[in-house]
């Protein structure tokens, strides 16, 4: 039986009234519409779902549009549809009609760009899906964003000489090892190919302001959003930001912790540094057109 349609659409834009930053930021993984065909067909319930959603980030970048940059969100779960893998990484074990290994290592896992697991490796389905289902979620979610996100990178480009793509998620307590444990935010530029080492140094710089210990490519170096988007020498740059989930937010229910405002404020602050570093010295911006 084919899904039903979906009835939102696949993100949200937030644009600044006056776009003075060449400064992207991106939250991917927050989505947290559910299709209720999705959930009643899967063997786990909604907290289980979540468990693999990077919960809240998109409002920890609230205060983004204000900064004179731009914020897209996603608005579909990464247990639906994942948009930090490629559109090729088809998992055989889930999707019927595919060959064994065809969708590479992280597929293979359950982790492809429609995955089969969530946290913990607990299975989404007991059985596989059409491969037209699973055509549909890239069709009407994956592409669109993805095109979004490109024609957002050139344009910012075209008008301030480059573009700064942070693409932002969080990261659970279960994945982080004993040497990252300490570090509270980890930024990814797949080893120096992503982004430009004084990027990442005035990235980091503005994180330790604000009070964060911070770590790089260690455990987590950026996927397939910082390999395709990042060509710093191209004037397109993407730094992955991850950040602990402990530090705003219960875990196990998927709730804010009490201080999450405050919180949020704190990470208001270093987003407004980070804006700072693709912005046109001198000059204001004029109101944005649409795009």
């Amino acid at each position: 039986m084919p899904e039903a349609v979906p009835v939102i659409p696949p993100f949200r834009l937030h644009l600044p009234e006056l776009l003075c930053s060449g400064v992207i930021f991106a939250s991917p993984h927050s989505g947290r519409f559910y299709p209720p065909d999705f959930v009643a067909a899967s063997q786990l319930d909604l907290l289980r779902l979540r468990s693999s959603e990077d919960a809240f980030v998109d409002q920890l970048l609230g205060a983004v549009p204000e900064q004179g940059a731009t914020l897209i969100e996603a608005l579909y779960p990464r247990a639906y549809v994942d948009l930090n893998r490629g559109d090729d990484e088809l998992d055989p074990a889930l999707i019927e009609g595919l060959a064994r290994g065809s969708g590479g290592s992280r597929a293979t896992m359950g982790l492809g760009v429609i995955p089969r697991v969530v946290a913990g490796g607990r299975e989404i389905f007991r059985g596989r899906i059409p491969r037209t289902a699973a055509e549909g979620r890239l069709e009407r979610i994956w592409r669109p964003y993805h095109a979004e996100l490109q024609a957002l990178m050139q344009a910012r480009r075209a008008q301030f000489g480059r573009a700064l793509l942070f693409d932002v998620h969080s990261m659970p307590s279960e994945a982080t090892t004993p040497r990252s444990r300490i570090s509270e935010i980890v930024l990814g530029d797949r080893f120096g190919t992503s982004a430009r080492a004084e990027t990442m140094a005035r990235a980091e710089a503005a994180f330790r302001r604000a009070g964060f210990s911070v770590a790089r490519n260690t455990p987590f170096a950026g996927a397939y959003i910082v390999g395709r988007y990042g060509r710093p020498t191209a004037g397109l740059e993407v730094v992955q930001v991850e950040i602990s989930r402990a530090l705003y937010m219960d875990e196990e229910r998927v709730e804010p912790l009490p201080h999450f405002e405050l919180f949020a404020h704190l990470i208001g602050a270093v987003t407004a540094e980070l804006a700072d570093l693709v912005r046109l010295p001198g000059e204001r911006a004029e109101p944005l057109a649409a795009e």
